[in-house]
């Protein structure tokens, strides 16, 4: 298992097109065999700052399989617009976690 972090920076006046981009593109990872769980989070003190973190089998699972799948292009489309808003775009090994 791994964990891909994107983080962003959109504009506040884009948030409401932002998370209905994310809305969208959640209902094809809600369907992807290799995607075990996401989350879209906002930032409190900075309500511009948004992070992505979407866990996946593998890397390769993300990479080979849900990037070649044919709803990948569905996945892309909603979140293009954003493309230019990510700050960060990486995979993690989780080392310790908690309840």
């Amino acid at each position: 298992m791994v964990v891909e972090y994107i983080r962003y920076s959109v504009p506040v006046e884009r948030a409401d097109e932002f998370a209905d981009a994310y809305a969208r593109a959640a209902r094809v990872l809600d369907a992807d065999e290799h995607c075990l769980g996401y989350e879209i989070t906002r930032g409190v003190e900075e309500p511009q700052h948004w992070i992505v973190r979407i866990t996946w089998d593998s890397v390769e699972g993300h990479e080979q399989g849900f990037r070649t799948a044919p709803h990948f292009q569905d996945f892309f489309a909603a979140v293009r617009p954003f493309f230019d808003n990510i700050e960060e775009m990486k995979h993690y090994q989780v080392q310790l976690s908690g309840d």
